[in-house]
Formats: C-alpha cells, structure tokens, sequence
C-alpha cells in the first residue's frame, strides 16, 4: 500500500438522454482542448485503485489520504494497492504521466465561500460519464455550523445537481475522520471494481434514500 501525491488521468458508457449536469460551458472546454477527466482513457491496473481528492485545503487532502491508510483501513486496503492523488484544483496538466481514476472526491470546506467556487469551476473540467457514480463531494466543517459560509444546503444541491454521493465530516475529530476514511476506502473499492456484484451506479441509488448516504448497505 502507498500513498501518492500530486498529479494524477481515468468509464464510457452509453450516455444517450443523460443531460450534462456542467451546462454548455463544458462543450467550449472540449472544443478549445483544455484537460478534461475522462474515464477509461487508460487500461486499469492490477489490483490497484486510484483516488483523486479535489479541495483548497493541501492539509485537509493529505489527513484525509493518510487516514485511508491508517489500521483502522488497513483491513478494507489489503487486497489491492491504494493511490492517493491530491489537486487544489482542475483541470489536471496534460502532460504528465496519470494511472486511471477511479474515483474523485470534490471537498468544499464549509467555511470558504472561495473553496466552493472553485469546486464548482473544476466540475467543469470532468467528463459526464465520470458521474455515473465515479464523483462524490466531501462536506467538511460541519460540526461547527455557527461558523459557516457556506449552507449545508448549498452542497446539498449542489450534489443533487451531479446526482452524486455527500458525505459530512469535521476532519479535527477523530470520530468523525476515520469512519469517513472508512467510508472513501469503500467507495474506491467499489468504483475500482473490487466489489463483486456491485458496480459504482450503485452508489446513485444511495442518493434516494438519504441526503449523507451510508454505505453499508452495499
């Protein structure tokens, strides 16, 4: 198991009727050859699984990959090797040598309005089929509401609108940091196609039934 960071590349799928939940400015981006994510542009690797965290916050990004490998994780880690990647921001460079994503992790701190927009800029940057199941956002700050720039509500649209997993999660406690790690190892595994009989649109269904899915249900 290892942890690597920066840079990092990545299904296709027959997306007929699926309306692209970036708007029309992601037809310009493709048009003018800026980096956009897509998935399945490279063959996945052996027992691997790649994950690629998106946020303002470099220290927030490097606790939550150290974390995904702490013992807690271990048990979930041990049957394939973990790569971590970190980004303040997309698009990626295009010239750099990537593994295949597997999975993308938009963190939005709730106490930065300028750590939601760039969220939001750098969804622009991913292709659509990447959201069929392969995108979740991470909420973080939310144990300390009264100091919130940004409504928890705002988030919550805001993954409604890509129709991808939330999850919240205050990264100074303990408590709260290591089931959400727990819980990111469990969505790479099953994004990377480690869990049989379960694919990653299975994780959309999650968004029915509750706004911060659980994921034992899988």
């Amino acid at each position: 198991m290892r942890v690597t960071c920066p840079s990092v590349s990545p299904l296709r799928a027959d997306l007929s009727g699926l309306k692209d939940p970036r708007g029309a400015g992601a037809e310009v981006l493709c048009a003018t050859g800026m980096s956009v994510l897509r998935p399945l542009d490279k063959q996945p690797g052996l027992n691997t699984a790649t994950i690629l965290l998106v946020g303002t916050e470099d220290a927030l990004l490097q606790q939550l990959a150290d974390s995904m490998l702490k013992e807690d994780c271990a048990s979930e880690l041990k049957v394939f090797s973990f790569f971590s990647h970190l980004a303040r921001s997309l698009p990626l460079p295009s010239n750099v040598n990537r593994p295949r994503i597997d999975l993308i992790m938009f963190v939005v701190n709730l106490h930065s309005k300028y750590s939601l927009r760039n969220v939001e800029e750098s969804l622009r940057h991913v292709d659509a089929t990447f959201f069929l199941g392969k995108v979740g956002f991470l909420a973080t700050g939310a144990g300390r509401e009264s100091q919130c720039s940004v409504h928890r509500s705002t988030v919550v649209r805001l993954a409604r609108t890509y129709r991808s997993p939330l999850l919240f999660c205050d990264p100074e406690v303990d408590g709260f940091r290591v089931p959400v790690a727990q819980r990111l190892v469990r969505m790479l595994q099953i994004c990377a196609g480690h869990v049989p009989g379960v694919s990653a649109l299975n994780l959309l269904s999650l968004l029915r039934s509750s706004e911060n899915p659980t994921l034992e249900d899988l």
